[in-house]
């Protein structure tokens, strides 16, 4: 039953986490160097709403929209643009809006766009209050060809998009695959199935901390209105569920702090309960007949399933590899020397300077210190010259004293 149920996470989360990840390695490589920066981090309303604008059409759901809003602040973007991106993507989407449309009716699948939009707005202008303009990402070398642009998307990609979160994006999967398993769905029709704001209420406090996709999602919410729930906890469902979940949460903690985490569940919470009352009030709802269930589990969600498979079980063998280093360095070896590294930021550009310097010759271990900015090489006959050019062709600078 458990295993059903997170085969069945990982079949919905899979592509669009894939898709999320190349769009931002897409961005990140082949649009100028500055135009993210550029656009989108003086900060200030009109970055979050041109943060917003691009976000609402994009088909990425919730766990697929973490590593593309990461992607926008690394390259320049303001706190504000990144969160309105993350809160409002993946509420929306066209075939999220399709669908709304054809199960719950027009006024309801418009009704979430302008939602979707407006919580945008509000969460990114509130995370970029009081603060100072972002300052320019250091200036990168432009791809010389196609394969190097490919090589330096797929490192971009897995080192420092992906493995900074990768052990949140698991324990997020296996929690809301555990909640599926082991909460029977009479209790959640139970929970939600009330009146006014008590329906509501309930609705928020089940989506928050789930995994759900903005579109394959909108057939349960059908189900439940069509069972008596109120047309506006559906709302608040298709709204705090896709913009949220452990795992989302995680990463916006691990991304951006604990303020604008406060901020970004704060306003998810209080705008879908706000846009489920008002369209309560303005529309109300009944649904006739449903459609079938939306179907994610093709060709390719089994293909991206393995894909993202084999990438956590790699992670996974590489914190163990950092683990068993660590434990081997602390023994003498004949040489040690410590380089400072300017340019790292996080695990995953301690991951890539390790794997560069590991290649070069004599070296045994390699110890990465973020807080310091230091990489520390344990081996024989080691060369400084061979590592210095290591460390460059790694993508970082050594700093000069």
């Amino acid at each position: 039953m458990f295993g059903t149920a997170l085969l069945d996470v990982m079949l919905e989360l899979s592509p669009w986490l894939l898709l999320g990840t190349a769009i931002a390695a897409a961005l990140h490589v082949w649009l100028p160097r500055d135009l993210i920066h550029r656009q989108l981090g003086s900060g200030g309303p009109a970055s979050v709403a041109k943060a917003v604008a691009l976000g609402v059409p994009l088909p990425l759901c919730s766990c697929g929209v973490i590593p593309a809003g990461l992607g926008l602040k690394k390259d320049g973007a303001s706190d504000g643009a990144a969160v309105g991106f993350l809160i409002s993507t993946p509420q929306t989407g066209v075939d999220s809006i399709l669908v709304s449309g054809a199960f719950l009716g027009w006024p309801f699948a418009l009704f979430k766009v302008v939602a979707a939009a407006v919580t945008g707005m509000i969460g990114g202008v509130l995370a970029d209050a009081g603060q100072p303009p972002t300052p320019a990402p250091p200036a990168r070398p432009t791809a010389e060809s196609t394969a190097g642009g490919l090589r330096e998307a797929w490192s971009y990609a897995t080192n420092e998009l992906l493995y900074p979160i990768w052990r949140w994006l698991a324990f997020g999967i296996i929690v809301s695959a555990a909640i599926t398993a082991f909460v029977p769905a009479g209790a959640l029709a139970g929970t939600v199935a009330g009146t006014g704001v008590f329906a509501l209420f309930g609705a928020l406090l089940v989506s928050l901390p789930l995994y759900v996709c903005a579109t394959s999602s909108v057939p349960i919410a059908a189900a439940l209105v069509h069972a008596g729930m109120p047309a506006g906890a559906a709302l608040v469902f298709l709204m705090a569920g896709p913009a949220s979940n452990v795992a989302t949460i995680g990463a916006v903690s691990k991304g951006f702090g604990s303020r604008v985490l406060a901020i970004y569940l704060t306003t998810i919470a209080l705008g879908s309960l706000a846009f489920g009352l008002a369209f309560d009030a303005a529309f109300g709802l009944q649904v006739a007949e449903l459609a079938h269930a939306h179907e994610h589990a093709g060709p390719l969600s089994w293909a991206s399933s393995v894909a993202f498979a084999g990438l956590l079980a790699s992670f996974a063998v590489s914190d163990l590899g950092e683990l068993i280093r660590g434990l081997r360095a602390s023994a003498p070896t004949a040489e040690t020397l410590v380089l400072p590294v300017d340019g790292m930021t996080c695990k995953g550009c301690a991951r890539t300077l390790t794997a560069g310097l590991s290649g070069a010759a004599g070296v045994e271990d390699v110890a990465i210190d973020l807080e310091a900015k230091t990489a520390t090489v344990h081996g024989t006959a080691l060369q400084q010259a061979l590592l210095e050019e290591a460390v460059r062709s790694a993508g970082f600078r050594i700093r000069v004293s």
